[in-house]
């Protein structure tokens, strides 16, 4: 079991995924039993876990994904399973012409460890990237649709999962490079379009964050947005936007795109939308700083990427932890963060838990071997899963207050 750097977490388990490392992350319980699905990096792959003992995580599946494809995102809720499908770019292991598939797979986990393919939904275009589905009706896509410079905000209906098709969609008009749109930055909706109610929050990369209402899905109407400007904007622009509509707050962040910080200032923080015609940014999550002995000065330049990626999705699943006082939020090189939100004007790091640099490479990046914490998701039990480029699975649990 690897080493690492902690405060108030303990390690529970670490499963090598047999070399594999992955991705993104998704859970269903059922009948007492826990179930954890993850896809992959370097070889298009999904994994199935069962996790009903934490500290014995166990592989009771894997699914091929269709070559030169990536199988990174995927989502379950009401017992099935989206899992997105996606061209390789450039860099990351694409090759130039090669046949790829695109658009998201439907498939029925109600045998969580068999899953059973349904459908597939295709956009005609690159795929999905980080899509939402917490159950119903509707999934809602970050979708590479022909004619557009970026992804833009669909939503596919599945009432019957057998035959998708899209109801609805709406867009930036500076991306829509077919109708002679041209953005002054990157205009591409991330993902996930996170809903809550009759709302939608997204992290529209060089436009910022957007809401929508989607009260009529057929038709989506602006609400309002929020640029951040070029000092809070790299290439990829805002990454997500996680609506904790009771307390009146969005947790939002960037991605770091270029090792060792060589490009604008990468952030996460508190946007209040009280008025929601008027959404503002509060306040930033304080910069991880390196555990007492480590062999670098900062995160910055130790090697990699260093700035947040993704949070802990709670996406009204009840096996999920639920909770808008705290943010579970992976750092790349800086490992997992966790955050205590209860002040929103003063938000502080309550906790981390950093792996020690990966043994051997597994994949293409970084250039320099070292940790890359990519996802989390928190289990209703509190228990944390971590993933990395390079690492197997790291399960956490924080011990703080």
């Amino acid at each position: 079991m690897p080493n690492y750097f902690a405060h108030n977490f303990e390690l529970l388990a670490y499963h090598d995924l047999d070399g594999k490392p992955a991705f993104r992350l998704a859970m269903q319980a059922l009948d007492d039993r826990w179930y954890l699905y993850l896809g992959h990096f370097w070889e298009p792959l999904w994994t199935i876990l069962e996790v009903t003992d934490p500290t014995r995580p166990r592989k009771v599946a894997e699914v091929p994904g269709p070559p030169n494809t990536w199988t990174l995102q995927v989502q379950v809720a009401d017992g099935k399973l989206i899992t997105a499908l996606e061209q390789i770019p450039p860099g990351w292991g694409g090759v130039e012409g090669a046949l790829f598939e695109e658009g998201i797979i439907i498939w029925d986990v109600r045998d969580p460890a068999r899953p059973r393919r349904l459908s597939q939904w295709k956009t005609g275009g690159s795929g999905t990237h980080r899509n939402h589905y917490d159950g119903g009706r509707y999934v809602h896509l970050a979708a590479g649709m022909p004619g557009f410079s970026g992804n833009i905000y669909v939503t596919v209906d599945i009432e019957d999962p057998e035959r998708p098709r899209e109801v609805g969609r709406w867009f930036l008009p500076e991306p829509y490079a077919a109708g002679g749109g041209k953005p002054a930055r990157r205009y591409s909706l991330h993902g996930p379009a996170y809903t809550d109610g009759d709302r939608a929050y997204l992290g529209y990369g060089g436009a910022g964050l957007v809401i929508l209402d989607i009260s009529d899905v057929r038709a989506p109407k602006l609400v309002s947005r929020l640029d951040f400007g070029d000092a809070f904007t790299n290439s990829l622009g805002l990454h997500t936007a996680i609506p904790l509509k009771q307390r009146g707050l969005v947790v939002v962040n960037t991605e770091a795109i270029v090792e060792n910080s060589d490009e604008p200032y990468n952030f996460a923080g508190l946007v209040d939308i009280s008025d929601e015609m008027q959404p503002r940014l509060i306040s930033l999550f304080p910069t991880p700083e390196p555990p007492a002995g480590a062999p670098y000065p900062n995160f910055s330049k130790r090697g990699g990427r260093f700035g947040p990626h993704n949070q802990h999705h709670y996406q009204n699943q009840p096996c999920l932890l639920n909770r808008d006082d705290l943010v579970y939020l992976t750092w790349f090189n800086g490992g997992l963060r966790v955050y205590d939100i209860r002040d929103p004007y003063l938000p502080r790091e309550v906790g981390y838990f950093l792996p020690h640099d990966p043994p051997e490479r597994r994949g293409l990046l970084p250039r320099t071997l070292v940790t890359q914490s990519e996802d989390v998701l928190v289990d209703a039990r509190g228990n944390a899963y971590l993933t990395d480029k390079n690492h197997g699975l790291h399960v956490v649990r924080y011990t703080g207050g």
